[in-house]
């Protein structure tokens, strides 16, 4: 694709994007000033600073949370705007708490403005939805497309652009030297020799190149062959035998570049920084609400077997720098030489600590690490620095889980992908979701994963 091109799409976008945030925000905080002139009388400081608040910190969220995203439909979008909506609130009373000035406020006002303010954006959010997605629709369906490969990752390409919010495809077109039908998904249209042609009969203004690097002759050849013709050009390397780690495409100095692996640190600072604070925040929450019960099984535990009420250890970190992880005991105090990983009616768990371990509260002490900064609440687990010893080497791409913080609970506990790993099988299993999720990484993504994270703990894995 054609830079000129790429930079019209984006632009489109981001009008979109702008244009209905910009709605959002005139309408939530025409919203507060009423709700204000109603019950307090008139516009204070303080609440001319939540306005600016407001319109400041839904920028990185709604954008993060990709709030206006042409690819979601009605209720996924207004999902996401929920999300988005709650975050920013929890965002608001965090800097309210620390700050000690949550007293200035109505009650009365901030709660109706709390709800009242997702209704109202609602309401606006359905006809600018509907025009948004019409708009890119009728921009998408004047370009008709082609893909020149039938391998699997062509395949999929094909699956994922039979959208209506993506470029018509019409079909396959096949290497001269590929024997054999193209994939089930569309047609096959023709050869590369005969490309030219099929281009001005169906009047294609787009071509998807997805080769594999061993055919990097053919892909030259066909760029130069399509320059002089009225088509985009995009090329997809069929990577599909490389273990990837949150891939992009980007230009450096203007030179195009493909980003394989990246942190997502470097990639998206300001969204891990959303991340942070609400994990951070919803942290510090958790162990207030839940001090009673993070002082009652303390008191449990000294009172049923000698040894200390925390078990700490040294686990792998963020870029495997070493972290100390609590846990509430569950285990009778012994020395082993070696690090073993617990395992069903293991004999070393306390009668308390099988319930500890059942219900996973043995894990809520991490709550700490969290609002420390070492820990996050969604992410790869930590593993014993031992087992990581063991296993990198054995187990494809083991320490590439350790690009991002580790979390109370992540992608693979929630797919089953927990308890003990008396296989290689397993671990890669595990490993495998643990990059799916630095992959697909999202504050939506974490939230689904917190939100479905109770209902785990009835696995019969947990012991």
């Amino acid at each position: 694709m054609t830079p000129q091109i790429t930079t019209q799409m984006a632009h489109r976008r981001g009008l979109l994007f702008w244009g209905q945030w910009l709605c959002a925000m005139l309408v939530i905080n025409l919203l507060l000033m009423l709700l204000v002139h109603w019950r307090v009388g008139s516009l204070t400081s303080d609440y001319r600073v939540l306005m600016i608040l407001t319109v400041l910190g839904s920028i990185p969220i709604y954008s993060t949370m990709q709030v206006y995203h042409k690819r979601f439909g009605l209720l996924a979008g207004l999902g996401h705007l929920l999300a988005a909506w709650l975050i920013l609130l929890a965002v608001l009373m965090a800097i309210a708490f620390v700050t000690q000035t949550s007293v200035r406020f109505s009650r009365q006002v901030i709660i109706v403005w709390a709800v009242a303010g997702f209704l109202a954006q609602a309401v606006i959010f359905l006809p600018l939805h509907w025009f948004a997605r019409r708009y890119m629709r009728k921009v998408c369906n004047a370009r008709r497309s082609v893909i020149i490969g039938t391998c699997p990752t062509a395949a999929e390409l094909a699956r994922k652009l039979t959208q209506p919010e993506h470029a018509r495809v019409l079909g396959f077109i096949a290497t001269d030297d590929v024997d054999g039908p193209a994939p089930s998904v569309l047609p096959l249209l023709g050869r590369v020799s005969e490309i030219r042609d099929i281009l001005a009969q169906m009047e294609i203004r787009r071509v998807y190149i997805v080769l594999p690097m061993a055919q990097a002759a053919i892909i030259e050849a066909l760029y130069i062959d399509l320059l002089d013709m009225n088509v985009d050009v995009v090329w997809i390397p069929d990577l599909g035998s490389m273990v990837l780690l949150n891939q992009s495409i980007s230009e450096i100095e203007r030179m195009p570049a493909i980003y394989l692996n990246e942190s997502l640190i470097s990639s998206h600072p300001g969204s891990l920084l959303c991340k942070d604070l609400f994990e951070r925040s919803l942290a510090a929450i958790s162990i207030v609400v839940l001090s009673p019960l993070l002082l009652g099984v303390a008191i449990a535990i000294k009172l049923t077997s000698p040894g200390p009420v925390l078990f700490k250890q040294n686990r792998h970190g963020h870029d495997a720098e070493i972290i100390t992880v609590w846990k509430f005991r569950s285990m009778r105090v012994h020395d082993d030489q070696q690090v073993r990983q617990a395992t069903r009616d293991d004999d070393r768990v306390t009668p308390l600590g099988r319930f500890l371990r059942r219900t996973s509260i043995d894990e809520l002490p991490q709550l700490f690490n969290v609002l420390f900064g070492q820990m996050a609440l969604v992410g790869p687990r930590p593993h014993a620095v031992t087992h990581n010893v063991y296993y990198t080497g054995k187990v494809r791409a083991y320490m590439a889980r350790h690009r991002l913080k580790p979390g109370i609970t992540g992608l693979a506990q929630i797919t089953g992908h927990r308890g003990e790993t008396e296989t290689l099988e397993k671990m890669q299993l595990r490993v495998a979701q643990d990059l799916n999720y630095i992959n697909q990484w999202s504050l939506w993504l974490d939230i689904k994963i917190l939100a479905k994270t109770p209902f785990t703990l009835f696995s019969k894995d947990i012991y």
